[in-house]
């Protein structure tokens, strides 16, 4: 049996991974069973994918039960919204929506004991403007209250261009301004490597930068998005060396949100090769 070491700098934070469901273990079929595919192959933790259709949460509930696994990062509800999978929450008019999506995911969020959602701001049709600004600022100044009486973290994540091309946060120095001017601790930034390379690079320094920030961290090799030890842009032996010694985030979870290169128990050698997993 695979276990995850408890692997620690003397002044940073312990590094535990999570499996992204949207991404790995897609060879097991439904969401159900890559619940059970991560817990075979060792993982403590999943991430996603979204919450699940209300007939369908209560066999959530219990695969969960019968795992172990912990939830630790759902992504928002998206309701029927313009961009369909990229979420409504800097799109003027959803703002009606975009609270019932995030109630009803902090309903789904405390039944299976997640501490994080994932707030996405949505996809544009032509360049940000000022009301789309005003529009997200205020949707997450709503949110903030919500999620302080529930004690979960929303998270909010910059998407490179490339990936999802017109998603309206792109930007991580927007995203700090964001969050500045909610002004609370429960409105976070998601560090995803995967895109904090094509959107700015320098990672190491990234890391410093915007450590107090930071909320929750995914990884995925670039340009390829895949295991974090396939070939690619970053060495991420270093990388998250940096990060468990300068992160500073609470839990230390780093959610796999990688496609995996061939299937995904074999791609997790990385885990064992870099020390995480013994």
């Amino acid at each position: 049996m695979t276990t995850q070491n408890d692997v620690r700098t003397m002044t940073g934070v312990a590094l535990r991974f999570c499996a992204n469901l949207n991404f790995m273990f897609l060879e097991a079929g439904s969401f159900l069973d890559r619940y059970r595919a991560a817990k075979s192959a060792g993982f403590d933790g999943v991430e996603g994918p979204f919450p699940p259709s209300e007939d369908a949460l209560e066999s959530l509930v219990a695969v969960q039960k019968e795992t172990g696994l912990k939830q630790i990062l759902m992504n928002i509800a998206l309701g029927d919204v313009p961009g369909g999978q990229f979420g409504c929450a800097a799109l003027p008019g959803w703002e009606s929506e975009f609270l019932v999506n995030l109630e009803r995911t902090v309903e789904y969020a405390k039944a299976v004991g997640c501490g994080k959602i994932h707030i996405m701001a949505g996809k544009l049709d032509g360049p940000a403007t000022e009301v789309h600004d005003r529009t997200y600022l205020a949707n997450l100044r709503v949110a903030a209250p919500i999620l302080e009486r529930n004690n979960i973290v929303g998270v909010i994540e910059p998407i490179n261009k490339y990936a999802v091309p017109g998603y309206y946060l792109a930007c991580y120095d927007k995203a700090v301004q964001m969050i500045t001017a909610v002004g609370s601790s429960n409105v976070k930034l998601m560090l995803d490597l995967y895109h904090a390379q094509h959107i700015r690079g320098d990672i190491s320094n990234s890391i410093r930068a915007l450590a107090s920030y930071i909320g929750h961290v995914q990884l995925a090799q670039v340009p390829g998005r895949n295991e974090p030890d396939s070939a690619g842009e970053l060495n991420f032996r270093y990388v998250l060396e940096v990060l468990a010694t300068e992160g500073r985030y609470a839990d230390g979870w780093v959610g796999c949100e990688y496609r995996p290169m061939a299937g995904t128990v074999e791609g997790l050698r990385w885990l064992r090769d870099f020390g995480y997993w013994q």
